[in-house]
């Protein structure tokens, strides 16, 4: 089917990710709808928004209700940033059965953010068959899902891509990272910004290339399974914000030091991105 007469649904499309990913299919001439978590708003006139709450068990059939569109990039996740909150287990439910519903209803394809968080403590390239063992609920959770889609894909005759995610840059003001809080500590006329010693090495990439490599990958059903969005490049996190600072121009140094870095983060993780460069590739990128 060609790309200008697919309809993409979207969830968590008022998001840090997700408004990304809904201009990047946009560009590419799809029809995109959008689900909201409660209490959500979403401003683009140009893409439907779907009223029906995806976590909904009473609805006979939500595929239908959702618009029965052709693809569903899934990216709504609750608590992102907080990796110990207890609601990544307490909603893992309610993911389960919203892909199930998805994959009963016949949906031709499902794309679900994945994260490097499900690894755990691992040093070096990540790969699809690279062995999980996840330190956080987050980590836990993701992983858990990832598992139990793939399983429920297999035989169904829906393609399932995992997006394996890394460390995300850019549109600062809706982010929640280091370097939105650097930006704000630096606006705050701070000189110094307490950090870690900064010399953990991870794969950085900028919001608006991710979300060009999640709209490609799931607008594709050649390369399936687990597929890593990322650079592939192992970055020092430490030289990664100092050249943050530099091109903003902040009057702001690191601290290095002042924080211990955590338990569970490796010293060098980074993204295998032989699958996503091929999906790219054939594509003509």
């Amino acid at each position: 089917m060609d790309q200008q007469h697919e309809t993409v649904l979207v969830t968590g499309a008022a998001g840090y990710i997700g408004r990304h990913v809904v201009d990047a299919l946009l560009r590419r001439g799809c029809q995109v709808s959008v689900a909201l978590s409660s209490g959500a708003s979403y401003v683009r006139e140009d893409v439907r928004v779907v009223s029906q709450p995806i976590f909904d068990a009473s609805c006979a059939n939500l595929y239908e209700a959702l618009g029965s569109p052709d693809r569903c990039i899934h990216l709504a996740w609750k608590d992102g940033f907080s990796h110990n909150a207890p609601t990544h287990l307490e909603m893992l439910p309610s993911h389960v059965r919203f892909l199930q519903q998805l994959i009963n209803g016949g949906i031709k394809s499902i794309s679900v953010a994945g994260s490097m968080h499900e690894i755990g403590y691992w040093e070096g390239m990540v790969s699809e068959d690279t062995p999980a063992n996840p330190l956080s609920l987050y980590g836990v959770a993701k992983n858990a899902l990832r598992q139990a889609a793939l399983i429920m894909a297999q035989d169904s005759g829906t393609s399932l891509k995992w997006l394996r995610g890394y460390y995300l840059t850019g549109d600062d003001e809706h982010n929640h990272s280091v370097f939105s809080k650097v930006a704000q500590s630096a606006r705050e006329g701070k000189r110094t910004f307490p950090f870690t010693s900064g010399l953990n090495q991870y794969d950085f990439i900028d919001i608006e290339e991710f979300a060009d490599q999640v709209a490609v990958a799931s607008l594709q059903d050649e390369v399936e399974g687990v597929i890593e969005c990322c650079s592939g490049v192992p970055v020092a996190l430490g030289e990664q914000v100092d050249r943050f600072i530099s091109e903003h121009g902040f009057d702001i140094k690191l601290e290095r030091g002042a924080y211990p870095d955590r338990a569970y983060d490796s010293p060098c993780i980074y993204g295998n991105n032989a699958k996503i460069q091929a999906i790219l590739q054939s594509e003509g990128r």
